[in-house]
C-alpha cells in the first residue's frame, strides 16, 4: 500500500453548521474547537450558527474554516489513520503547520487570524477580482493575462481550472479575452485578490507577525503552496510567500503521486480539493472528511 496524505481545504466552501457533528462525536474535534473558543471567543457559535454571509468575511472565515479542517483531521488520527505527509490550499496550510507541529495548535490558530485580519486589510485597500478560468490551459491564461495590467494566474488548480486575480476595472474584458479562445471564466465570490500581488501588505505584515513565533521542524512532510515540496529552508518566509504567491496544487498533487501517495483524505470543509485531485491524477484515491458518516467510512481505506 502506497503513503496517505491528508489535505486541508481552503476559504471559499465554508457553511452554517460546518464541524457541528464531528464536535459532537470526536472528543479529538471538540478539543481543537474549544482551543479556538478560548483564544477567539464565539469561533465554534460562528462554525456552528454564522450566516452565510457573517461567514464570508474573512476576518471570520479563515479561523472559522482553519478550526473545521483541524478539527477534522485530529478526528481521522484519533481514528487511528496513519498519516504520512500533509498540505493544505491556501489558508488551509496554516492548519497543515498545526498538524505536522511546526507550530501548536493555538500558535496556528492565533497566526490565522492574524492572517484574516491582514488580508482583509489589504483587500480593502488594494481592491481587487477573482476569476475561475475552464477549458484553457495554463499556459494560455498566461499568455492573456500578460496583456492586462496588474493581472496574475494565482491557483494553479489543475490541468482543466486556473484562478486568476485582477484589479476590477479589467474584469469584463478579461472574460471576453478568455471566451474569444474558447475558455470560459467566472467570477468568484471573494473579497480580494489573494495570492498576488494585491496581498504584498498583508504578506510583509505577516511577517513582521511571526518574528515573535517560534517554528519547529516538521514531524512529518508538509507541502508548500509556494515550493510545491516539502518545507525546508526559512519556513517562515515560505508561509509568507504564499500570501502574496500562486498557490501551485496540481503541482503539489502531482509531486506527491511521485513520492508515493495514493490515498489523499481532504479534511475540513466541503469537496473542493477531492474533486481536482480527480482531475490531476486519477489513479489516485480521493476521499472527504466533514462530517460523522465520512468519518465512519474511512473503515474502508
Amino acid at each position: 500500500m502506497g503513503k496517505i496524505a491528508l489535505v486541508f481545504s481552503g476559504q471559499g466552501a465554508q457553511y452554517t453548521g460546518m464541524g457541528k457533528e464531528l464536535y459532537e462525536n470526536s472528543a479529538a474535534a471538540k478539543a481543537v474547537f474549544d482551543m479556538a473558543d478560548s483564544v477567539r471567543p464565539g469561533t465554534s457559535s460562528q462554525c456552528f450558527e454564522g450566516s452565510a454571509e457573517e461567514l464570508s468575511v474573512t476576518v471570520n472565515t479563515q479561523p472559522c474554516v482553519f478550526t473545521a479542517d483541524l478539527a477534522a483531521a485530529r478526528a481521522v488520527a484519533e481514528k487511528g489513520i496513519k498519516v504520512d505527509c500533509v498540505a493544505g490550499f491556501s489558508l488551509g496550510e496554516i492548519a497543515a503547520l498545526a498538524f505536522s507541529e511546526m507550530l501548536s495548535d493555538e500558535e496556528a490558530f492565533r497566526l490565522v487570524c492574524k492572517r484574516g485580519e491582514l488580508m482583509d486589510k489589504a483587500a480593502k485597500a488594494n481592491p481587487g477580482a477573482m476569476l475561475a478560468v475552464l477549458k484553457l490551459s495554463a499556459e494560455q491564461i498566461e499568455e492573456i493575462c500578460a496583456q492586462f495590467d496588474d493581472t496574475y494566474p494565482v491557483n494553479y488548480n489543475s490541468p482543466a481550472q486556473t484562478v486568476v486575480a485582477t484589479k476590477e476595472e479589467n474584469v469584463d474584458a478579461l472574460i471576453e479575452a478568455f471566451s474569444a479562445v474558447k475558455g470560459r471564466a467566472k467570477r468568484l465570490a471573494v473579497s480580494g485578490a489573494f495570492h498576488s500581488p494585491f496581498m504584498a501588505d498583508a504578506a510583509d505584515g505577516l511577517m513582521e507577525y511571526m518574528g515573535g513565533v517560534d517554528f519547529s521542524d516538521p514531524q512529518l512532510p508538509i507541502y508548500s503552496n509556494f515550493a510545491a515540496k516539502p518545507y525546508e529552508g526559512d519556513y517562515k518566509a515560505l508561509v509568507k510567500a504564499q500570501v502574496e504567491n500562486p498557490v501551485r496544487w496540481q503541482t503539489i498533487v502531482e509531486n506527491m503521486a511521485a513520492d508515493g501517495v495514493d490515498t489523499i483524505i481532504e479534511v475540513g470543509v466541503g469537496k473542493t480539493l477531492t474533486g481536482l485531485i480527480g482531475r490531476i491524477d486519477k489513479n489516485i484515491k480521493a476521499v472527504k472528511v466533514e462530517n460523522l458518516s465520512d468519518l465512519e467510512a474511512l473503515s474502508d481505506i
